[in-house]
């Protein structure tokens, strides 16, 4: 086995908070151990146009704090080709990166799959808000954008409250509820739909209608986006109900902000252990964590997990919730 020598980090996909500690991880602890570590800017599109930078010490400073990645993101269609994939390891190669960090979602590891594939070591950290990768109890960002969240529906109610309505709040989560599972539960929201179960508007209704005979005089909803649209249901919800019904769709300050205590902790020790198994030459693993433990796995085992809704802890909700 060659010694690793130089690695090289990238952020690919959409952003999360806590990438930016991640990459401070892997260059802070890289340069530790005495590799030799650079940044590729805008992710696997990067590795096309070779947009490598050598990283020191200083070239990660104070971001630890930040949001987004200082490495830029995009998404790039040509690297899911043979054609790609093989000028992005010539690229590599001709700047002598022995080892690849890939901070992103699955799209982003199938990537790093591709390149190990091809015979060059690549490590993924999962980063993605969305919570939606089945083999790490948490992804980078996810705590994060709960908290956005959270603020956010803090703030609504207290309007809500003072006019007495119901607001409907529509967070992020194509396929993954668990963004507005877990902020609908804490921010006492009456009603949270997701993707992964199904609630008919007459349940909705009957929930609301429930909420005034017991006295509440104000509502709020969290809708994943996955789950429909928070204009189209407030417009159902005013023709098939008294109430005043408002919605606002949250966009993309989720993603956005300075990242949480557990997002910087969780983007460390994923850059971290990244690093070491690099160092080991090892390639084809995803790092994430699993009964409060940092470990790694076979990069299409773990993708290949399905993603199982936590369908007690939804329950729960619509107990505590009345």
């Amino acid at each position: 086995m060659n010694k690793v020598k130089r690695i090289a980090v990238l952020t690919s996909g959409g952003d999360a908070p806590g990438m930016n500690a991640a990459i401070r991880a892997v260059v802070r602890y890289g340069i530790g151990m005495g590799l030799e570590v650079y940044g590729v800017e805008r992710g696997f599109q990067g590795l096309l146009d070779n947009l490598f930078v050598p990283m020191n010490m200083r070239s990660v400073s104070d971001i630890i704090h930040r949001g987004g990645t200082i490495l830029k993101t995009a998404r790039c269609l040509e690297f899911k080709t043979e054609e790609g994939q093989q000028k992005a390891i010539k690229n590599l190669k001709a700047n002598k990166i022995d080892g690849l960090i890939v901070i992103g979602g699955d799209g982003s590891f199938m990537g790093a799959k591709a390149l190990t594939d091809h015979g060059f070591p690549s490590i993924g950290i999962p980063g993605t808000i969305d919570n939606d990768l089945a083999y790490t109890d948490y992804t980078l960002g996810f705590d994060t954008a709960c908290n956005t969240i959270l603020d956010a529906i803090n703030k609504i109610r207290d309007t809500m409250s003072s006019h007495e309505r119901v607001s409907i709040i529509e967070v992020m989560g194509r396929n993954c509820g668990d963004l507005a599972l877990y902020t609908g539960i804490c921010g006492g929201a009456e009603v949270i739909i997701v993707p992964e179960h199904k609630i008919t508007i007459d349940e909705i209704v009957d929930i609301l209608g429930g909420s005034r005979a017991s006295d509440k005089t104000s509502g709020i909803i969290v809708l994943a986006e996955g789950a429909g649209r928070a204009p189209e249901l407030k417009a159902e919800l005013s023709e098939r109900t008294a109430l005043t019904v408002k919605s606002t769709v949250l966009g993309h300050i989720q993603r956005g902000g300075s990242p949480s205590c557990r997002d910087r902790y969780l983007g460390t020790c994923f850059g971290v252990h990244a690093v070491q198994l690099l160092q080991k030459g090892i390639g084809n693993r995803i790092v994430g964590i699993r009964q409060n433990e940092i470990y790694d796995m076979d990069i299409v085992e773990g993708c290949s997990m399905k993603k199982k809704f936590n369908l007690e802890l939804y329950e729960t909700a619509q107990i505590v919730s009345r």
